[in-house]
């Protein structure tokens, strides 16, 4: 299924979904906990490298999951297959795994393309994997730069099974909030993946999800 993402027009009322995860309204999640990476290494202009997987506190960032099948389009980062089971962590190769940038002030997470780091072409433009220390039934993220292209975000058990993808379109910086259908607690990874011009990273993940509001 495709949500279209023009000033998040088409999330749908957290009670509404009927979807296995849907697209939901940002003031309809109160969620617990957050990721920030203010902490990692970072500077300006294309950023920093990092190498291997990010640990924070609930959840860890890689590439992919193991047991997919490497790709590219282009400059983007494409996996396809089934991951292996349980659900595991992979980093990509040197100079081709995770970076951060420093953007207004904040420190945000992005993947490095097939081009790899220092490439420009490389920046943004590769996959992010998050894997959750324990199942959730809910989550939101900050999507930092974006010019108009195309993101896909699929979701995943810990058995490996793909729960959902939703495709987000017309990027820019936006929150983007997720619902598993029925509250259900087995989200156990999401693969980030992008067809942006100018790439795009990630900040403030929110996860653990304690009520919904509004209903």
């Amino acid at each position: 299924m495709r949500w279209c993402l023009p000033l998040l027009v088409t999330a749908c009322p957290a009670l509404a979904c009927e979807a296995p995860v849907c697209l939901v309204p940002n003031d309809s999640l109160s969620l617990s906990r957050v990721i920030t990476f203010d902490t990692l290494p970072t500077s300006m202009g294309i950023g920093r490298d990092l190498s291997g997987i990010v640990t924070a506190d609930g959840a860890r960032f890689g590439e992919h999951f193991a047991g997919m099948i490497r790709g590219e389009s282009g400059s983007y980062d494409r996996f396809t297959g089934p991951p292996d089971a349980p659900l595991r962590i992979v980093p990509g190769p040197d100079r081709g795994n995770l970076g951060t940038m420093l953007l207004y002030g904040t420190t945000i997470l992005h993947g490095h393309g097939p081009a790899l780091f220092p490439r420009t072409e490389a920046i943004g433009e590769g996959s992010i994997a998050v894997l959750f220390d324990e199942g959730q039934a809910a989550l939101a993220l900050d999507i930092r730069g974006g010019e108009g292209g195309t993101a896909t975000i699929r979701f995943y058990t810990r058995d490996g099974a793909l729960l959902h993808g939703i495709e987000i379109n017309g990027l820019g910086e936006a929150q983007v909030s997720f619902l598993r259908q029925g509250q259900q607690a087995d989200i156990a990874g999401i693969l980030l993946e992008n067809a942006d011009p100018e790439g795009i990273g990630m900040d403030n993940l929110r996860f653990a999800l304690e009520a919904l509001l509004g209903a």
